[in-house]
């Protein structure tokens, strides 16, 4: 059993009121909130070692690169990934996601096919998009149900040869579906295709093992697992990186510069041109420790308990659609109250201290798959609770008896 009042006491920003109510945040979709050892680390950075990376033979220098690569390991470790240097640092996940999609763009020619899913954010669509426009590849769809899923026996006939590689998220960021990517990337490597594995919405909840799943990418941000905002990880197999192309030219990434011909470094720094987020790397680090030290089986358990509960609530408040109602799902609720339009219910609540997510949540082909403009959404974390819930509830019965 988790503890969540000494967890709730780690985060500072949670004891604030909001127009004069306690804050009750369930907006952790979009980003998490930092505990106060991450806060703590970014300052003791920037009062202890302060210093570019990987360049100066000073003492900061050699302190801030010993701490940067020590972050390194721990992400490697977490993720179980075979090599230190399949670890790139990046500023997110959509930088991850556009350092691949760049890479490909030498690997393909027309005719060549790209697979996304229907539940993308938008940041696994675009860059897929702008790969096929300029290799004159083709961008297909699997395509999802009424429930939030992916439709499997349409993916396998999606699948073929021309298909170079697929591009999927671990879970949706607007429903919480949990896909089936152990199963989808199997069926990908069968015609020799790779494949992405977008985990933005995924690594809050549950500890990835990118050598059980085999996939040839996975991507994540940092700020949605209580690091700072403006570091990510791209985990690549070796083979692939090795393949793909840099992403930028600059500082870091070379390891002979003429005028007449520059060579590249050697993985992971090929992929890092110019000066990194420093403290974000290192931070990151601090971050995944937090979250390790309370136990992702604890966190997907506790997390599960809040799903039910509000669901369960959620459904009592008449007319209100619950959207992705898959049996694989984490703890996030998209959801509607018929005739109301789900910004003026969130403007509301907000004025009650509530905070989520309205709007179409970066995945309009979502909304437009369910005829709807989009939704409110309700995403938690370790840290918030049942009787947050109960609080969301009366606002949100409120705000319908004020719109209806």
């Amino acid at each position: 059993m988790l503890d969540i009042q000494k967890i709730r006491a780690d985060f500072p920003i949670l004891n604030q009121k909001v127009n004069g109510k306690p804050l009750v945040y369930f907006d952790n979709g979009a980003t998490s909130q930092k505990p106060q050892v991450v806060i703590d680390a970014i300052a003791k950075y920037y009062n202890e070692i302060n210093a570019n990376i990987h360049r100066g033979v000073h003492t900061l220098s050699q302190l801030a690169t010993d701490a940067y690569e020590v972050s390194r390991g721990k992400i490697q470790n977490h993720i179980n990934a075979k090599h230190a240097y399949e670890v790139i640092f990046t500023s997110g996940t959509t930088h991850s996601i556009n350092m691949v999609a760049n890479g490909f763009a030498s690997l393909l020619k027309s005719g060549d096919e790209v697979l996304v899913s229907a539940l993308e954010h938008h940041s696994n669509i675009v860059p897929w998009q702008m790969l096929c426009e300029r290799t004159g590849a083709v961008l297909k769809v699997i395509p999802m149900n009424d429930k939030g899923e992916l439709v499997m026996p349409e993916y396998v006939k999606l699948l073929s040869t021309k298909t170079k590689i697929v591009a999927v998220n671990h879970i949706s960021n607007a429903l919480g579906t949990i896909n089936p990517i152990k199963y989808m990337i199997d069926k990908a490597h069968e015609v020799g295709a790779a494949i992405l594995i977008d985990g933005a919405q995924a690594t809050p909840h549950l500890k990835p093992d990118v050598q059980a799943l085999g996939c040839d990418f996975y991507v994540f941000s940092g700020h949605k697992v209580c690091g700072p905002t403006g570091i990510g990880i791209l985990y690549g197999k070796e083979e692939w990186l090795r393949k793909l192309p840099p992403y930028q030219g600059g500082g870091e990434m070379i390891a002979t510069v003429t005028f007449e011909k520059t060579t590249y470094a050697d993985l992971p720094h090929k992929f890092e041109a110019g000066t990194p987020n420093i403290e974000g790397g290192i931070v990151l680090g601090t971050a995944i420790d937090y979250l390790n030290s309370i136990g992702f089986e604890n966190i997907a358990a506790y997390e599960h308990e809040l799903l039910e509960y509000a669901t369960e609530k959620l459904l009592n408040i008449e007319d209100l659609k619950i959207y992705g109602t898959s049996e694989q799902k984490t703890s996030v609720i998209s959801f509607n109250i018929a005739g109301i339009h789900p910004y003026d219910i969130g403007t509301i609540i907000d004025k009650l201290g509530i905070a989520v997510r309205t709007g179409h949540h970066c995945a309009q082909p979502i909304m437009d798959f369910y005829k709807i403009p989009g939704t409110l959404r309700a995403s938690f974390a370790f840290y918030n609770t049942k009787e947050e819930i109960d609080l969301m509830i009366a606002a949100l019965q409120k705000a319908k008896m004020m719109l209806s």
